[in-house]
């Protein structure tokens, strides 16, 4: 088994190789091969016409139809989308694509469609309006069977109150129901819906402009309706209005027209409702029918957006029977290309297969990683930086470690990594439903570096350890303290009356260290070195790699007069730096280390006393100095002559023509001499670029060094500011023996200890640990000027459309 095997973060170490090819398609099978390419997703069309302009192209026309006719696919997608037909997969194209045909047919198909559209909103319309009238039909069929209901009842203690011959019966009474019938006042009415916020307004104002002299009712709809006017879903109440007189009618029509309210007849015969209810539902079953019939639309999509392609991407040879095209793609797909065509060819029964042809060129190929779900979230982080050079050293494999780790120094706290792990692990659990919604853009970001995140609590929780720290409170997780009090009269960790009774603690600090007086020191020494010995590996091994690049690219001069004057330099000085803070923890010397490098530079032959932590370190540190004075002009002087030198062998060279050569290679040199004459040598742009090169590389090794200091402060503030939430909210709160205060100050502290320390604090880390990548260890060997691998994919296509 392979390392790429064992670990598939191994096949980023560079990036695939890639391979200029050239298809020859019959223009039978085309289609169809272009299709199967985008659905493979593996191969990058090269631009044939990349020198001439968009108008100047040969199928600028045609572009333009296709322009035209995209636009109405993308309107028939929308319909399609909206009624829920839209599939989410490409459709084979069944038969060879006509431009002429389809444009026709896509004219056809959108003027179809618009009068189907027209046709079906008149249909809904109606719908909607007789769904609305059968409402008004049931419901105020209900106020008057009421009516009716209250009328007989009346109507029978009326002649009871007659026959019993009550004091009470009305003077009247008799004469009222001796009327004639002609001369009785006949009630006129209106019913309809209204809008259930506006129904009190309503009968406010019918009241007020009639002053009184209506009868209203209204009925509550349970469900909302949809209206027939503006299409969206309202809820009403249906009413009845009635009057007396056309001066109170057309009030009431004229308010009804104000407020929205739909009208509808509504018949005085009880008879003739329950006929108009049984027509009515005949008709909207009717429309219902109708409405509900499916229309079929082909999935010609795919089709125009391959000719769109094709019209950009290839050629037609001189026959005009074949597509010739040109594309990268990586060397492992070449067997999977070549299935794809081969299938092309015999789906569409083409006589004459396709040609898979590779091409030799001198254009620099795209950048291709293989990456999962894991990987990806890492090499973004790098190609936001920039997408590195065709295989160039990949510097995404190592930040899969370097970064969260990095993170985690300035972050450790292992009651924090908990919570943020936790965080991360809803995502990772949901991952499969999350991927299918739309989250907000600070979510979205979140969910897309899960496991970035992951990986940072992971190491959080490793460092918070080593720390001792779970919300700014030690444990003895790994065995008792190695201190203990000198007497009784010593207080528990907080004076400076401990001793050592114990082996050391076998893991992280010990706990007696915090809440001492000498906390603070001891963790600022422990973690201001520890900051300078992680800067300077991860820069070491930022040159490592431009050593290695330097060799894959055979470019020698970058190996003996940039790598080795690099590596001499920064461990001459920041190197020594480490190793005497090794020794120092090892020995348990007394040394101050900032005096022995400042005295390095200002008074190298001065005896070190007390500052001496080896024999020979004197001598050492002389033959050091010299070492990084000698690495600066071996950096700036040797590389810009060299280079010069190499130039003008190469051009020497091209000088002399062979005696016995034939006219072909003649005129092939010749072809080579003025393809090559403009190009000269300009020593003096050369020699700058290397001055501000050197310049850059030995101010920035200090700077750089100085930089990772920030592993010290961040983690500092991180732990202090804890500390303070800690004592100072919780603790306090703690000692008041009051239910309410503590209830109060958990709240307060769990709102501290989310807002600042998981969510500033960890946005904060990451930006400091991105500037040490992108700036502190990619600058030493990280080109990123490359270009991406973008392959012809209808999925990535899909994705732009939306």
């Amino acid at each position: 088994m392979t390392a790429a095997g064992c670990w598939p973060a191994m096949d980023m170490l560079r990036s695939e190789p890639m391979q200029l090819v050239q298809l020859i398609i019959p223009i039978e099978s085309a289609h169809r091969a272009i299709s199967y390419l985008g659905d493979l997703g593996l191969f990058q069309f090269k631009d044939l016409n990349a020198e001439k302009s968009p108008f100047q192209r040969t199928y600028a026309t045609q572009i333009k139809r296709c322009g035209e006719m995209a636009r109405k696919l993308r309107f028939f997608r929308d319909q399609m989308k909206r009624t829920g037909f839209l599939s989410s997969s490409w459709s084979p194209m069944g038969t060879n694509v006509n431009l002429d045909e389809l444009e026709v047919k896509l004219g056809e198909y959108e003027a179809e469609l618009l009068e189907m559209n027209a046709n079906t909103e008149k249909l809904q319309r109606s719908y909607n309006e007789l769904l609305e009238y059968k409402l008004v039909l049931q419901k105020a069929s209900q106020v008057f069977y009421s009516a009716e209901h209250n009328a007989i009842a009346q109507h029978r203690e009326v002649e009871q109150a007659l026959g019993e011959g009550s004091i009470d019966s009305p003077l009247l009474l008799e004469q009222e129901m001796s009327t004639e019938p002609s001369k009785q006042v006949k009630l006129g009415f209106v019913s309809g819906l209204v809008a259930r916020e506006k129904s009190l307004a309503f009968e406010r104002i019918l009241f007020r402009s009639t002053r009184g002299n209506v009868y209203h009712r209204q009925v509550v709809v349970e469900e909302p309706v949809i209206d027939p006017v503006s299409g969206d879903k309202v809820e009403k109440n249906v009413f009845v209005v009635f009057y007396s007189g056309e001066r109170a009618k057309n009030k009431i029509l004229k308010i009804c027209d104000a407020f929205g309210a739909n009208r509808y007849p509504f018949p005085d015969d009880i008879s003739k409702q329950y006929q108009m209810i049984t027509e009515v539902s005949g008709k909207l079953s009717e429309l219902k029918t109708t409405i509900d019939i499916d229309s079929c639309i082909g999935p010609i999509y795919c089709r125009i957006l391959v000719m769109n392609l094709s019209s950009g991407t290839f050629c037609l040879d001189v026959t005009k029977k074949c597509l010739v095209g040109e594309g990268w793609c990586p060397t492992f797909a070449t067997n999977q290309i070549q299935n794809v065509l081969n299938r092309a060819t015999v789906d569409s029964n083409s006589q004459v297969g396709a040609i898979f042809q590779v091409l030799h060129t001198k254009d620099s190929p795209p950048t291709y990683f293989r990456t999962n779900k894991f990987t990806s979230a890492f090499q973004e982080i790098v190609d936001a930086y920039g997408v590195a050079k065709y295989q160039e050293a990949n510097p995404g494999v190592y930040t899969i470690v370097t970064f969260p780790f990095l993170f985690a120094v300035m972050f450790g706290d292992w009651g924090h990594g908990i919570c943020l792990f936790l965080a991360t692990l809803y995502f990772i659990l949901r991952e499969k439903k999350l991927s299918n919604q739309k989250l907000g853009d600070i979510m979205e970001m979140a969910f897309g570096g899960r496991y970035v995140i992951m990986m940072m609590a992971l190491f959080s929780i490793y460092t918070g350890l080593i720390y001792n720290e779970f919300f700014s409170v030690p444990f003895e997780l790994f065995g008792r303290s190695a201190y203990d009090c000198r007497d009784s009269t010593c207080r528990e960790a907080s004076t400076l009356g401990l001793i050592k009774v114990r082996h050391t603690y076998p893991f992280g600090v010990d706990p007696k260290w915090h809440g001492t007086r000498s906390e603070l020191p001891f963790l600022n020494s422990l973690k201001m070195k520890m900051s300078i010995l992680l800067g300077v590996v991860q820069m070491n091994l930022g040159i490592i790699l431009s050593y290695y690049n330097a060799k894959f690219f055979r470019n020698d001069l970058n190996v003996w007069y940039q790598f080795v004057p690099q590596m001499i330099f920064l461990n001459s000085l920041f190197g020594y730096l480490s190793l005497l803070i090794i020794v120092k923890w090892c020995t348990g010397s007394q040394a101050d280390l900032y005096h022995v490098m400042i005295y390095m530079f200002l008074s190298p032959t001065d005896d070190l006393g007390e500052n001496q932590l080896f024999m020979g370190q004197k001598f050492l540190q002389i033959a050091l100095l010299l070492a990084a004075l000698v690495a600066v002009p071996w950096m700036l002087f040797p590389k810009p002559f060299l280079l010069k030198k190499q130039h003008e062998e190469r051009h020497r060279g091209q000088s002399y023509a062979l005696l016995d050569s034939t006219e072909d290679d003649s005129f092939e040199l010749e072809e080579h001499k003025g393809s090559h004459g403009h190009e000269e040598f300009e020593f003096s742009e050369v020699f700058v670029h290397q001055v501000i090169h050197t310049i850059e590389f030995v101010l920035g090794a200090v700077s750089n060094t100085a930089s990772y200091l920030r592993l010290w402060a961040l983690s500092l503030a991180h732990s202090e500011l804890s500390s303070v939430f800690y004592e100072k909210v919780l603790l306090l709160a703690w000692g008041f023996n009051n239910v309410f205060i503590l209830i109060i100050g958990i709240v307060v502290f769990i709102c501290a200890t989310v807002g600042v320390l998981l969510l500033m604090e960890t946005l904060s880390a990451f930006l400091h640990a991105l500037r040490l990548h992108w700036v502190e260890f990619q600058s030493k060997f990280y080109e990123g000027d490359g270009y991406k691998f973008s392959p012809f994919s209808f999925v990535s296509i899909g994705d732009d459309e939306e």
